[in-house]
């Protein structure tokens, strides 16, 4: 596999486990299925304007793909997949080429990462659960607004603020946990043991990418 500077690899979460280090520190981390993904296209930049590689993740059966997709897949010469997503490369990357397959061995452990996923979906919200608001005293009259946001203004602008908390939709969104460090790469499973928790419920989709700000 050649040489990528700028890693990235979809991957499905598993659940949460233990593991032990060699020290005898219990480390709680989650079991991410990473790839294998296979290449669906390369983007050069003198005919998309950026260098990239189009990986799929988990086959799809045929039946289920549109025609356009069809032959999206049919040129690459690979089977339908399930997920599609780019990996941002540079000029010095060592490209793989259409139809090569990525596995979690582009990691190591002791690498650091960056996961991307959707957050459970927690509903209508109040702002206690949503931003964290502290509570009313549940003495001397608060009596049943404990929970309440209070004021949301002023006599002055005579409106509410854009922006301003308050109760709404928690969750069901995009979001990305950074810095995450790699216990064990089991590449036999394609597994990869990722200290700490991730984004999502169990069997949801991630995108694995390497840390941008370590």
């Amino acid at each position: 596999m050649p040489t990528m500077l700028h890693k990235g690899i979809l991957g499905k979460k598993l659940g949460m486990t233990r593991v032990f280090l060699e020290n005898g520190d219990a480390v709680a981390c989650t079991l991410v299925e990473a790839g294998p993904c296979t290449v669906v296209q390369r983007k050069t930049e003198p005919t998309d304007g950026y260098e990239a590689i189009q990986v799929g993740f988990l086959p799809k059966r045929e039946k289920r793909v549109t025609k356009p997709m069809k032959g999206h897949y049919g040129k690459a010469g690979v089977e339908p997949m399930r997920h599609l997503a780019e990996v941002r490369l540079d000029e010095s990357d060592e490209a793989p080429e259409v139809g090569e397959k990525i596995t979690c061995e582009i990691f190591e452990p002791g690498e650091f990462i960056d996961v991307i996923g959707t957050m459970k979906g927690r509903g209508y919200t109040g702002v206690v659960k949503r931003h964290n608001f502290a509570t009313l005293k549940e003495s001397h009259g608060a009596h049943f607004f404990v929970r309440h946001a209070g004021s949301i203004g002023c006599r002055k602008p005579q409106h509410t603020l854009r922006g301003m908390r308050m109760a709404g939709q928690y969750g069901n969104s995009r979001i990305t946990v950074q810095n995450l460090e790699i216990l064990r790469v089991d590449a036999e499973k394609n597994l990869l043991y990722v200290k700490g928790a991730v984004p999502g419920p169990n069997q949801g989709l991630l995108y694995l990418r390497q840390a941008k700000k370590k």
